[in-house]
């Protein structure tokens, strides 16, 4: 396997997921590089065989599979208190925003992205996830026996082992821009919209990589994390075993999944921030905010 630099691997991605020839001025555009720096990486790529003519190789995109996301982790076993009164008899992930249901707009991002391995880790009125084997019968249910008396990270337990090459989602977040889903990956990263100020769940970041999740922040390093998260397969075969140990400490199943590589063991790990749009992902925390986004609550 030839490991492709940043650049190179920032080039093929977007020759990848073109449907016609790039110039050197288009691939300037898609990824913010100097045109001599787009000439002297296509260069490379050509030598490789990784593209030519301004297009990618089957070569290249054999170059590119290790860096593929071959799978999704739904965390949706959680009741969802702050949106009572709909969850008392509905799943948070199964409410429907504007006649579609919140999961579903995850689940068609991954397929667009050609993520077909996909599991959901239920708890909470299990057996309504069913209904979305009709229409996504390639879904597989992992159950937490444990989600009403441990946090998130009982969930990421019992899904430790598919962590490499995936996507992590929060159940309930409605996307409204499916292109954040990505298929290809250099590394781990989170998603994330960058705040001035923030009284959410926050990152700090130096140089792109997140130093510390806490909640709420303020300054030019601080990012409002969004619950959705990539983990490659270093980084994944790592989780599995750090997040056995932390699960296993003291006050261990208090925790929230994400703390794992990003606070109790964040030495092991050195993940991204990327970026996104207030506009392009709604969490629905309350029964509120439910009401406010579709009106057909607010009766």
């Amino acid at each position: 396997m030839t490991e492709l630099t940043r650049k190179q691997f920032d080039l093929l991605e977007v020759l990848a997921s073109s449907n016609e020839p790039q110039t050197q001025r288009g691939l300037e555009k898609a990824t913010g590089y100097s045109l001599g720096t787009i000439n002297r990486v296509m260069k490379e790529l050509s030598e490789l065989q990784f593209a030519s003519d301004g297009s990618i190789t089957n070569a290249g995109i054999a170059a590119l599979e290790p860096y593929r996301a071959k799978r999704a982790i739904f965390i949706a076993a959680g009741f969802g208190s702050r949106l009572v009164p709909i969850t008392f008899n509905t799943p948070k992930p199964l409410v429907r925003v504007h006649g579609m249901r919140i999961i579903d707009t995850l689940i068609d991002a991954c397929l667009k992205a050609g993520i077909n391995e996909i599991y959901i880790v239920r708890g909470y009125l299990a057996e309504q996830f069913d209904q979305l084997l009709y229409k996504y019968p390639m879904i597989r249910f992992l159950e937490n026996p444990v989600y009403n008396e441990a946090n998130n990270i009982s969930s990421s337990m019992v899904a430790r082992y598919m962590l490499s090459n995936a996507y992590v989602f929060e159940a309930d977040l409605f996307v409204s821009n499916p292109s954040i889903i990505r298929k290809y990956h250099y590394t781990s990263d989170f998603l994330a919209i960058r705040k001035q100020r923030t009284d959410d769940w926050c990152f700090r970041v130096k140089d792109g990589i997140i130093q510390q999740q806490m909640v709420g922040g303020e300054g030019d390093d601080i990012w409002q994390m969004v619950g959705i998260s990539y983990w490659n397969d270093a980084d994944g075969h790592k989780l599995s075993q750090d997040i056995a140990s932390v699960y296993a400490s003291p006050g261990g199943k208090e925790r929230y999944w994400e703390q794992v590589p990003l606070n109790y063991c964040k030495d092991h790990y050195a993940v991204e921030v990327r970026a996104c749009l207030e506009e392009d992902i709604v969490e629905i925390d309350t029964f509120r905010e439910l009401k406010a986004i579709d009106k057909t609550y607010d009766v």
